[in-house]
């Protein structure tokens, strides 16, 4: 079996089990083998790693990552692609296909069964519409994964990485940059796909903390603050916090929280460092159990 990393394979697999992208999981078949190589080189793959991938497709990247790791783990949600993956990844015995959504796997099960329990490294093209609600599964499980190298939309792999002060800086940078240290790697145009997407992607990497670079009191409140700080991005973060009725704050805790820390009560959220944001949701938490 020839490898998928071309316009030339890709296009015979296509015809050969009759195909077309399916825009309702975000299909489009990754065909650039210097990227492919960068993803596996990026994640640090080796024969001692279990590997878990998101939305395999054909298999295209699974054929690099099943050369490089231990075992492979596939998770695709796709039933018509199932004979496919059969096809292309006949060659390799490391290789368990698993037909699920992602959302409804147990990740720390799949770790246990498959790795001993020992961390996973996921490797994923990922499907676009469903990006944020995967990267944070992945991040909040709770599971054991050491490192999570995905392609993505270029604009979501920006806001990753984003620090305080940017205009793309949101409620997604801070909740990466808690769980881990996130580096793009490469930048990906859209004639690398069969079809070609209407966006630029990204490969970026996100290498997972042993310890977080800030505690907090309580992680469920801190990221209900970090969620209503951005809720409303025009808005004051004095307004933002208050207006969230989950948190049950006044305009006045708020802003007393915000001068303990330092900063004004006209502040924006986007103003406020992943430190700040742990001192103020340790203060405020404080101030709600009183």
């Amino acid at each position: 079996m020839a490898y998928l990393g071309n316009a030339r394979e890709t296009k015979n697999i296509i015809e050969m089990f009759h195909l077309s992208a399916q825009k309702k999981f975000g299909q489009n078949f990754l065909i650039d083998e210097s990227v492919l190589e960068d993803i596996v080189g990026a994640s640090n793959i080796t024969k001692d790693d279990c590997v878990l991938e998101i939305g395999p497709g054909i298999g295209t990247l699974s054929q690099y990552l099943a050369e490089s790791a231990g075992h492979l783990i596939a998770v695709e949600i796709d039933t018509k692609l199932l004979p496919v993956l059969d096809y292309t990844l006949k060659d390799y015995d490391n290789v368990t296909v698993i037909n699920s959504d992602i959302m409804d796997v147990d990740i720390a099960e799949l770790a246990a069964k498959y790795n001993n329990g020992k961390p996973l490294k996921v490797a994923a093209n990922l499907p676009y519409y469903i990006t944020t609600p995967i990267i944070m599964k992945l991040l909040q499980a709770g599971a054991p994964i050491e490192s999570i190298t995905v392609m993505v939309q270029k604009e979501v792999a920006d806001r990753m990485q984003e620090e305080e002060g940017s205009k793309e800086y949101g409620a997604l940078s801070l909740a990466v940059q808690y769980y881990a240290k996130p580096e793009i790697i490469c930048e990906v145009s859209p004639s690398s796909f069969i079809p070609q997407p209407g966006v630029d992607s990204s490969v970026i990497c996100l290498k997972r903390y042993e310890k977080m670079p800030v505690e907090v009191k309580d992680e469920q409140f801190f990221f209900q603050v970090v969620r209503a700080a951005f809720s409303q991005r025009r808005k004051t973060l004095v307004n933002g916090l208050s207006n969230a009725k989950d948190l049950g704050i006044s305009k006045d805790t708020a802003g007393n929280a915000l001068e303990k820390i330092g900063k004004s009560r006209t502040e924006r959220g986007e103003k406020l460092s992943l430190e700040d944001f742990a001192k103020l949701s340790d203060i405020l938490i404080e101030e709600i159990k009183k």
